[in-house]
């Protein structure tokens, strides 16, 4: 479904993703490990085109899409939840839902979608009136990934989504990605906690300075303690 190949990107002078290459198959939870700026986060961005400076290759669904801007990636069915998750606080739940319909292709099935997606987040269903602004952080980044989810889009990056939550929400969290992949929903995953991210996905990569440094199925790196520590430990 995704496949990027001699990834470069660049934030003015500095070059930080240097010759990624991974891919991710659909139906597929793959995830990106590695220390804090190891090139992460500039992998997703750029795969969403948010990085302007950039060489190589990045084909979704057959498409090379690298040229393309942000927003056409989107209608081509590529989500994306980044770490600020940058909700609205001031608008509802349900609002604040819309918003990820607003140049979605299934926008004439507003009521529906919404509808849709909130039987998948019970937590959100029983607020879908209530202000953003007003719930936890975790019920936030709930929210930021069901304004991403309700476009139903054919894959979702997530960044760093457990980040400063509390560990009951982070273990509901990733039982709702476990229920997304067998839904079919592909994701690619950036995340922090490295067990609770290779243990619910079906691979992979490890990034280190701009490079992958390592790939492997998620239940040989789950128990392959010398290789987390070397490029995992924060």
């Amino acid at each position: 479904m995704l496949v990027i190949e001699g990834l470069n990107a660049w934030y003015e002078r500095s070059h930080i993703l240097q010759g990624v290459s991974l891919k991710v198959d659909e139906g597929e939870i793959v995830s990106l490990i590695g220390r804090n700026g190891a090139g992460k986060t500039t992998t997703l961005r750029t795969t969403m085109g948010l990085v302007d400076k950039r060489r190589g290759s990045v084909v979704f669904n057959g498409e090379e899409i690298l040229d393309l801007p942000a927003h056409i990636r989107f209608r081509r069915g590529l989500g994306y939840v980044p770490e600020e998750r940058r909700i609205v606080g001031g608008l509802s739940v349900r609002e604040n839902l819309r918003l990820g319909l607003v140049a979605a292709a299934n926008k004439s099935r507003e009521a529906e979608a919404i509808d849709r997606i909130a039987e998948t987040f019970p937590r959100l269903k029983e607020r879908l009136d209530q202000t953003a602004e007003t719930m936890s952080g975790g019920e936030q980044q709930m929210l930021a990934i069901a304004r991403a989810m309700v476009s139903e889009p054919r894959m979702i990056m997530l960044d760093e989504p457990s980040e400063g939550i509390m560990p009951v929400l982070v273990d509901e969290m990733f039982e709702l990605f476990a229920n997304m992949r067998k839904q079919g929903i592909t994701i690619l995953l950036v995340e922090q906690n490295v067990e609770r991210a290779l243990g619910i996905s079906d691979r992979a990569y490890i990034m280190d300075q701009g490079v992958i440094v390592h790939a492997a199925a998620a239940a040989t790196l789950l128990a392959d303690k010398e290789i987390q520590d070397r490029y995992c430990s924060v």
